[in-house]
């Protein structure tokens, strides 16, 4: 298939659609546990193309927006250091800590850059020796590899002024937590990127768990509306599984290589999950070897984190109790140009997602 003319034809959506429709027969739950998928589904109204009777839930999948304040308030402590220069990719820039955010630190004269890649990082680092060089490391298995090299590299040269600070996290844990908790889910749309590295198989005994079906999905209307058939085929037999439709890039094993380097670098922690808590090992950190790179040991700030911002729903919204129309800031004092909540912040946050394409209803 063309990667783009194909998996947007409207004559194999028009045949999914009705196939879907033929087959909906029962009220059903399916939540995405990706950004991504959060932002397609809003683009291309796959919402609105579906039966009445299926119901899409944005999930804990927008790595900006799972965020804990209490990591921003981190971030914001060590960037207003003198001896710092902290780094950071864009979205973080925005998102509202207790007190402040990296952009309001930055306005006020803190050093803090935005990056594109963790390569630039190390040469940030090698170019101010006498500073110290912080890189707010979050995102899921997907970003995950970009920090490892980073952390490899800066040992092999003896970068002694860089550091990170991990915010890094893993799917499967929020994705049973949410379970745990009682939330009604029929099936999940899995992350087709989170896959790609990790592989199909870490969802495995989730589903196996509970007797759940987990699809993992591309990105296009034709991938996700598969990816919903699939689902619904499944739940109406009564199976369970993991079930790759993104097979393009998707395999079962993931990519070794890049699972070994994360392996060598990173262990299991507990981790904060905004709107969902701690959940046990659901966070990478630094293991001990590498510990001379972690901020948050190695360069002392004194932190004072406090609630959400009133009225604010955003931790509700991911894990599917609400939608951003539920809230009441949505639209009014809550916007992209002026975000209240980390949702809204991020491009893939369900937030923006809700606003940007609110036309496509």
């Amino acid at each position: 298939m063309n990667f783009i003319d194909d998996f947007r034809n409207e004559s194999f959506v028009q045949s999914l659609l009705t196939e879907i429709h033929k087959i909906s027969i029962r009220q059903v739950r399916i939540m995405e546990v990706c950004g991504g998928h959060t932002m397609a589904i809003r683009k291309y109204g796959i919402h609105t193309m579906l039966p009445s009777n299926i119901e899409l839930l944005s999930g804990p999948g927008c790595p900006v927006c799972v965020t804990d304040q209490r990591y921003i308030d981190l971030a914001v402590a060590l960037a207003k250091r003198k001896d710092v220069i902290f780094l950071t990719y864009g979205d973080l820039m925005r998102v509202p800590g207790t007190w402040s955010s990296l952009e309001n630190e930055k306005a006020k004269g803190a050093d803090v850059q935005i990056i594109y890649s963790t390569l630039q990082a190390l040469e940030i680092a090698r170019e101010n020796p006498k500073k110290k060089i912080v890189f707010a490391a979050i995102g899921f298995e997907t970003t995950i590899p970009g920090t490892a090299i980073a952390i490899t590299k800066a040992e092999k040269e003896k970068l002694n002024n860089f550091f990170i600070i991990s915010a890094h996290k893993i799917m499967p844990p929020p994705m049973s937590a949410l379970i745990e908790e009682g939330i009604p889910i029929d099936g999940y749309i899995g992350p087709g990127h989170v896959s790609t590295i990790a592989g199909s198989k870490i969802f495995l005994a989730l589903a196996e768990k509970y007797n759940i079906p987990i699809v993992i999905s591309g990105f296009e209307p034709v991938d996700l509306l598969q990816s919903v058939l699939f689902l619904i085929q499944m739940i109406n037999n009564g199976k369970s599984g993991v079930k790759i439709q993104y097979s393009r890039l998707v395999s079962e094993e993931g990519n070794m290589k890049a699972q070994k380097m994360i392996a060598d670098i990173f262990e299991p922690c507990d981790q904060h999950w905004r709107g969902i808590g701690i959940i046990p090992k659901s966070g990478l950190c630094l293991n001990n070897r590498y510990s001379k790179y972690d901020a948050e040991k190695q360069i002392p700030v004194e932190i004072e984190s406090g609630p959400e911002p009133k009225g604010c729903i955003c931790g509700q919204i991911l894990k599917g109790l609400k939608k951003p129309t539920d809230c009441r800031l949505f639209e009014k004092e809550c916007t992209p140009f002026h975000p209240i909540g980390a949702c809204m912040v991020s491009s893939e946050g369900s937030c923006q997602a809700y606003y940007n394409f609110k036309e496509v209803e």
